[in-house]
């Protein structure tokens, strides 16, 4: 699968490692050195997935991501040297779709990419029949969501844990069968993440996000999505 993709990296060793593997895959890809020009190549570049540092010079990262969220749906996959649990779940609150930590492989890397980029690609067949559990409308098809009527900008993380549940409402799903089929390759997935992502989606799609009527709590158990009534 082909797709345009942004790298935003200040290191121009790595940043030109990540162009010769994605590249190598099919992909173009531009580069950038700064969270300013990150900023201005996506809003001129519109590609599918931004590879993003977070330490950069101008604007960092995290910023970039949290701007270009309200911007785009772009998919975000984060790079950082920051390990620990409560950076990752600032970068994910901020709307990034997954995060890599340094140093990482860079066939690591791609294959982080290829993943995320699969998981949309198969949630544009034409042959999906939306799914409406009450006023909320899930559209893997074009990739959209309507809650009451309004469109529902969605991270691709978000709408792949959202896809899942949806393909069998009311079925409890553990956080590990979440990552299983959200996360994909990645089963270094932290339950919290799986958490965290849940309580960005409720906030986009819930009237009341503190009593959800669409993304349920079984407690002990999961998550599910609520049966249409």
């Amino acid at each position: 699968m082909a797709a345009r993709i942004l790298i935003a990296e200040d290191d121009p060793k790595q940043s030109h490692l990540l162009r010769v593997y994605l590249e190598r895959e099919g992909h173009s890809v531009q580069v950038v050195a700064d969270g300013r020009s990150a900023l201005e190549r996506c809003r001129a570049y519109r590609p599918d997935l931004v590879v993003l540092d977070v330490m950069m010079p101008a604007v960092d990262g995290l910023d970039v991501c949290r701007i270009l969220r309200t911007e785009s749906d772009v998919a975000i996959l984060m790079l950082t040297s920051r390990s620990t649990e409560d950076d990752i779940l600032l970068g994910l609150d901020l709307g990034a779709d997954d995060y890599v930590t340094k140093p990482y492989s860079p066939r690591q890397l791609t294959a982080r990419v290829r993943a995320l980029l699969r998981r949309a690609g198969r949630l544009t067949n034409d042959a999906d029949e939306p799914i409406r559990v009450g006023d909320l409308v899930i559209d893997s098809g074009r990739f959209e969501v309507h809650a009451a009527g309004r469109n529902v900008a969605l991270t691709a993380k978000e709408f792949a844990i959202l896809a899942a549940l949806a393909a069998e409402p009311g079925r409890v799903f553990t956080r590990a069968h979440i990552i299983d089929r959200a996360f994909g390759f990645d089963n270094h997935v932290e339950e919290r993440t799986v958490d965290a992502h849940i309580m960005n989606l409720r906030r986009k799609i819930e009237d009341d996000p503190a009593q959800p009527r669409y993304v349920q709590t079984v407690y002990g158990r999961g998550y599910r999505l609520a049966e249409a009534s």
